[in-house]
Order: C-alpha cells, then structure tokens, then sequence
C-alpha cells in the first residue's frame, strides 16, 4: 500500500484512505470480539444482529473503496482491477461452494461463512500478480 501512496494517482492514494478508514474498526472489533469477553452477552440475542451489521459496515466500505478505484482510474487500472476482482471473486466462490460440500458430503468441519471475505482478499493477493493485462 506504501508503494500505492508513493507512485500512485490521486485514486490510488484515496482508495488507501478509505481502506485504512474502513479497515482499522473492522481489525478493532474482531480483536476486541477474538481477545476480549466484552461482547459475549450479546451472542444468540436480538442484539446480536447489531454487532453482527456494525462489523459487516467495514467490509461493504471496503467493497465500495475498491469498487470507487475503478470507477476514478483510468480504463487501463479500471480493466486490470475488475480482472483481478472478479477472478478472486470466482476462486473465493468455488472454494467456498467445493468446502460446503465437503461439510454435507463428506464430514468436514463447519467453517463460519465470514471467513469468505478474509479468503477472497488472500485470493485477491495471491492471482494479482499473475493477471497483467487489462484483456
């Protein structure tokens, strides 16, 4: 993201804003839920639906942030981006689609559905170096 910030255009360096902004609650919740006991009288109560959209707000910022780099770049990033997007997207589907299977026909172990977002943007890292071209 350094490098993002340095060399960058004007949407890039926004797009790192709003990541930064969107992200450092969401990290604050999850380790004050993972470390911490504070919101445990919540869990399996109506309240639990609150906690449950006030850390879903972060990652559909996120989603925007990233959604708003295409929109402001040129057609080249716009292109390169959606590309990369999309096929993690795809890779994050099929990996959730193929494990869900695996949970009913095989016996896997259950892993919360949450766990689709981290994993995309693992994905996300992972292919973007391989797609190059905006074709």
């Amino acid at each position: 993201m350094l490098a993002m910030w340095n060399n960058g255009t004007a949407a890039h360096r926004r797009y790192v804003i709003r990541t930064m902004a969107f992200m450092t609650p969401y990290v604050a919740i999850c380790m004050a839920m993972m470390t911490t006991d504070a919101f445990d009288g919540l869990m399996n109560k109506p309240a639990g639906w609150m906690l449950a959209a006030v850390v879903s707000a972060p990652v559909i910022g996120q989603i925007w942030a990233t959604l708003s780099l295409m929109r402001e770049s040129d057609e080249f990033v716009r292109g390169l981006t959606a590309k990369q997007f999309i096929l993690a997207a795809g890779l994050a589907m099929a990996v959730a689609v193929f494990w869900g299977f695996g949970e009913t026909f095989a016996g896997a172990p259950h892993i919360p559905a949450w766990l689709i977002y981290p994993l995309f943007w693992a994905l996300y890292g992972v292919s973007s170096p391989f797609i190059r071209s905006s074709r």
